[in-house]
């Protein structure tokens, strides 16, 4: 009873801290917002539009005596229109993506732990979205300026920048909090929705690598933080026009840390966060002898995780083609085709890879995170590489993924039950290393502020090659040391981990109170292998 009464002692101090700090931003950003008017002609120059007025709605061209300026104007509207909707629906894709993670990591757990491992990929999609609504959102967009696609509101206009070296470095926003005031606008709202599902997806990666052992009110602290700061504060260096953004514009870096859709952002964000906090929790009972070796600790539901799979490459045409946040941009044929060949290839290169040189089997879980290798790695390179090279990407990410599972499970002895470090850490990387290569000048003119298109190292420009190495570097850094810091915060306040007549017994009954297969005998205690 006691711990129980500081585990809410604790969330509730968060809480209270983040209500607070987001008031006093609330206050002074109510206080300078302007009033909101209707200018149909110059949407460009609007003020914040919350019924989208003056942002664009589809409409017919009146005929009769109708100007040019007034078939542009309308023409301009539906334009915008379109690239709204398109926004919102390939949003809709990604948050359906959380049902495949759910069925990926609850296929690759075992039976008695089935519930407790899906209950965290529910729960932390309405934590991390209120986190993010609270303040994660302004911290990562509140100065990325004008949304030229969704009508060209200037409303996150506010960046936080230190100034070193003559030039200035953004560290992160400052308005949009609770996406009042003058962010209480129709392009900022669909932006929100789009971005929030991202963020949902890099706060769920964890959740397959600590599965099984992770007590869920320490969960449930994590949910609160990666939503608010964590995942946040390195989108805004890459998206929101933060410092790596400008790396190019400051330094001739290429165009600055270029990431498409996520790569980096995303899923090398969750992939650390997983290493990190697999390690300081511990590998899970049984899986490592005294000798160093591994026990193998199959999932119980395959045919659960392959559909789980097949929904996650589904919303992945939210994901990249969605991130053009423009239906009118053409360039989404180009991208969804190259991220359905990197995750075929991504799938044969693993399968066969474990075929003719690993376990002399066609493993069913490491095909399916060699499809899921290819679609990470394809991530941020997918709007600027040619198909020949989308399936090079994949092709290479197949066999990454399963030399880094057996890396990260016998050498590091690090314990990753659904292979999540290895495939979204190793691979979000190599998607980012792939674009500096592989980016052939077709696309990207004027990218975060730079002329010219994006052209990688076989291209010709290799310090767009190097921007991306930054990149890299610098996620590792600062997404491994703020994890350390949360996780191991937490440790030492109500524990990461559950005891260990909980985890022999399984997660369900113990952290949530109902089985996962009621009414079906499970032995509980041989799903657990004995060390030697």
């Amino acid at each position: 009873m006691r711990r129980l009464k500081l585990v809410n002692q604790i969330i509730l101090a968060l809480l209270t801290g983040i209500f607070l700090f987001t008031g006093v931003a609330l206050a002074e950003e109510m206080a300078s917002a302007p009033s909101s008017t209707i200018t149909i002609e110059a949407p460009s120059a609007r003020t914040s539009d919350p019924n989208g007025g003056s942002t664009g709605m589809a409409y017919d061209v009146k005929t009769g005596e109708t100007s040019t300026l007034d078939i542009a104007n309308a023409v301009g509207h539906n334009k915008i229109a379109i690239n709204m909707m398109w926004v919102l629906i390939t949003g809709f894709l990604v948050m359906f993506m959380q049902a495949g993670f759910a069925m990926v990591e609850g296929g690759f757990t075992r039976a008695k732990n089935v519930a407790h491992t899906m209950s965290m990929n529910f729960m932390i999609y309405p934590l991390g979205m209120i986190g993010f609504y609270l303040c994660g959102f302004a911290l990562m967009f509140g100065g990325v300026g004008s949304l030229a696609t969704l009508g060209g509101f200037d409303g996150l206009n506010s960046e936080f920048t230190i100034n070193l070296f003559g030039k200035d470095f953004g560290l992160f926003g400052m308005t949009g909090f609770c996406l009042t005031g003058h962010t209480y606008d129709v392009a900022i709202f669909a932006m929100f929705l789009f971005q929030m599902v991202f963020m949902d997806t890099t706060a769920t990666i964890p959740t397959g690598s600590m599965a099984e052992r992770w007590k869920f009110s320490s969960f449930m602290v994590y949910g609160i933080f990666v939503g608010t700061i964590i995942y946040p504060i390195y989108g805004n260096w890459v998206w929101g026009g933060g410092w790596l953004a400008t790396l190019g514009k400051n330094f001739g870096i290429g165009h600055g840390h270029v990431d498409f859709a996520g790569s980096s952002v995303v899923h090398m964000t969750g992939g650390v966060l997983a290493l990190v906090g697999a390690w300081i929790l511990g590998p899970r009972l049984g899986k490592y002898n005294k000798d160093g070796s591994a026990n193998a600790i199959p999932g119980h539901n395959i045919p659960m995780a392959i559909i789980g799979t097949f929904i996650l490459a589904f919303g992945w045409f939210g994901f990249n083609p969605g991130s053009t946040l423009a239906g009118t941009d053409l360039r989404i044929a180009v991208v969804a085709v190259n991220t359905m060949l990197a995750s075929a290839t991504g799938a044969i290169a693993a399968i066969l890879y474990m075929w003719l040189f690993k376990t002399k089997k066609p493993d069913p879980s490491m095909m399916c995170n060699g499809l899921l290798a290819g679609l990470v790695a394809i991530t941020a390179p997918c709007g600027f590489v040619n198909s020949i090279s989308a399936c090079i990407i994949g092709l290479v990410a197949g066999v990454l993924v399963v030399e880094a599972v057996f890396f990260i499970d016998q050498k590091l002895k690090v314990d990753d039950p659904v292979g999540a470090v290895a495939v979204h850490g190793v691979n979000g990387a190599w998607g980012c290393i792939a674009l500096g290569l592989f980016a052939d000048g077709t696309y990207g003119d004027g990218w975060n502020g730079v002329a010219g298109p994006v052209k990688g190292l076989f291209y010709g420009d290799a310090s767009q090659f190097f921007a991306q190495v930054i990149g890299v570097g610098a996620n590792i850094i600062y997404v491994g040391v703020i994890g350390f810091i949360v996780f191991k915060l937490i440790d030492k306040t109500i524990g990461l981990r559950t005891s260990k007549e909980e985890e022999i017994e399984g997660l369900d009954i113990p952290e949530m109170g109902v089985n996962g297969y009621s009414g079906v005998v499970t032995d509980k205690v041989s799903e657990t292998p004995v060390s030697n």
